[in-house]
């Protein structure tokens, strides 16, 4: 059942990124993540006041409970501005695949912070992915998004490798409270944060980029809760291993990089579809090594 809940999370979060593409084009970064932050809000807002009101979820009653989600919601927050900034400027058929080499990262930060050991097959795919990483960098310096010279590719891999820290934190947390309570929370408290942050900003600067308003927006707060109610719940499951699922959801890729060639006519299309080949038969080589 968690594989089948990682699955639905992958293609949720495929169309997610082709809503924030839609979206953040020749649009204001950060309203459009406050926008975002507000409708993932409000949706998960029933689940905060049944838990107040009947007292069925703990975190609301413990202080270290809560400053361990506000913790979560600073560091996808980070990634969530990072992605944003990349994902209106670079191509999708670039940053979907910087994106989903996120579970190489994840099984690298479980390697240097857990002391885990990684086998034969998540050897291949961890240097699949560092290569597919680098092949991608270099397919970008045609298109003038080098690694030496694009700061929006930079602002991809740190979008990834907070993602990947939030990943690992998140298995972490679904040991220790509800999967709807986490998402929930965490919602709220980025919606605070953002707003403040974006108060903050317009009071310093009066040149910004005007915010236009696009029904696509609201659409990346619901592809992004279903896919993360899946993601929590799978998590949560008996079982369930977070290498595999953080893997399965890099899958998202697929729905993302075809329409960025079948709509958005991007270029190197030939190119990139053997980066995204190498990256896949990577993840491949991660759930078998993972399963092992």
């Amino acid at each position: 059942m968690w594989v089948i809940l990682a699955i639905i999370s992958a293609l949720c979060l495929g169309f997610y990124d082709v809503m924030k593409k839609l979206s953040l084009s020749a649009n204001n970064v950060l309203g459009v993540l406050f926008l975002n932050t507000f409708f993932s809000a409000l949706i998960m807002c029933p689940v905060i006041i049944a838990g107040c009101v009947h007292g069925n979820y703990g975190l609301g009653n413990t202080l270290a409970g809560h400053g361990a989600i506000l913790l979560k919601s600073f560091i996808v927050l980070g990634s969530w501005a990072l992605g944003y900034a990349s994902i209106k400027h670079l191509p999708l058929t670039i940053a979907g695949p910087v994106n989903a080499s996120r579970p190489v990262l994840v099984l690298v930060g479980a390697l240097l912070i857990f002391g885990e050991r990684l086998n034969g097959w998540q050897w291949v795919g961890v240097g699949l992915g560092f290569w597919s990483l680098f092949f991608i960098s270099r397919i970008g310096g045609k298109e003038g998004f080098s690694l030496a010279h694009s700061r929006w590719l930079w602002m991809a891999i740190g979008a990834t490798a907070l993602g990947a820290v939030s990943a690992l934190y998140d298995k972490y947390l679904l040991r220790h409270y509800q999967p709807l309570e986490v998402q929930a929370w965490y919602s709220l408290y980025q919606m605070v944060i953002m707003g403040v942050t974006l108060w903050l900003i317009m009071r310093a600067t009066r040149q910004t980029t005007p915010l236009t308003w696009r029904w696509t927006i609201p659409l990346i707060s619901v592809f992004l809760t279903v896919a993360d109610i899946a993601y929590f719940y799978s998590l949560s499951i008996e079982g369930s291993m977070i290498a595999v699922v953080s893997m399965i959801r890099r899958g998202s890729v697929i729905v993302s990089f075809f329409y960025g060639v079948i709509a958005l006519h991007e270029k190197n299309v030939r190119q990139k579809l053997i980066d995204l080949s190498v990256l896949l038969v990577g993840l491949i080589f991660l759930v078998v090594g993972s399963l092992d």
